[in-house]
């Protein structure tokens, strides 16, 4: 009798336990697609080198974690700037840690982009049908190292001042558009106040979530359309494509009516 009761109980507190997943997933689905995000099938073939683009990832939430915590210190004024960076490595605690995080996370992120971007190229897996994610990987690997750019200047001093003078000055020598981006960079005719505003805004606030857009996507076209397998397999990347008869679907551009289900 007392195993029946503590079966009981036990199948209560699970149904309690379980009821706020039960209503986020029928309001939402986000349960079932988080559950077939983290057990969804993978070429049996795949390696270390596939995870390149998770190391990738957790490179950049770690930066990004690391930069939420520094913006709470640094003042982006000509007049507080180096002091602020100063008092973050002196003065509080571990903040030695979380800049050398930062700083140093910065060249880890952009060397594991090109590692990812290399693996992807040299095992095919930019061919059909993951030509867009490719497309998207470069439109990644650009913004990253531009928002690398913008945040070398933040320090504010001699080496973050002549570094970004000669940046802005070889984007100057773009043809048509050069005169007009390094301006624009500037923010006048030198490097000044609003140039470091300007940097400041750009990488904590444009960049940032241009990174979080185009990674989200990304993801997305990595779960729609799977892992590639290794170029060597019959299954690999840019095999020969095999025509199959279009299958009318529900969408955006051919809605089907509510309650109908395909």
């Amino acid at each position: 009798m007392a195993t029946v009761q503590s079966k009981k109980s036990g199948s209560r507190l699970v149904q309690v336990a379980n009821y706020p997943l039960d209503w986020l997933e029928e309001r939402s689905g986000l349960v079932g697609g988080v559950r077939y995000f983290l057990f969804r099938k993978v070429p049996a073939d795949i390696g270390w080198f596939h995870t390149l683009g998770s190391a990738t990832l957790t490179a950049f939430i770690v930066q990004a974690t690391t930069g939420v915590i520094l913006a709470m210190y640094y003042k982006p004024d000509p007049n507080s700037a180096y002091e602020s960076i100063q008092h973050i490595t002196n003065d509080l605690t571990l903040g030695w840690l979380v800049r050398g995080m930062h700083r140093w996370g910065a060249s880890v992120f952009i060397i594991l982009m090109f590692f990812h971007m290399a693996r992807v190229f040299l095992f095919s897996a930019y061919k059909y049908p993951r030509e867009l994610n490719w497309i998207i990987g470069v439109l990644l690997l650009a913004t990253g190292m531009f928002e690398g750019f913008t945040g070398y200047l933040l320090p504010w001093d001699q080496t973050a001042y002549w570094a970004s003078v000669v940046g802005i000055n070889i984007n100057g020598t773009a043809p048509f558009l050069g005169p007009f981006i390094a301006q624009f960079l500037r923010g006048g005719a030198e490097i000044g106040p609003d140039t470091l505003a300007r940097f400041y805004s750009l990488h904590m606030l444009v960049l940032p979530g241009a990174l979080f857009g185009l990674i989200g996507l990304h993801l997305y076209l990595v779960i729609r359309l799977g892992v590639s397998p290794n170029p060597w397999t019959k299954d690999g990347a840019g095999a020969t494509r095999v025509d199959v008869a279009p299958v009318a679907r529900s969408g955006l551009t051919r809605p089907s009516s509510r309650g109908k289900a395909e």
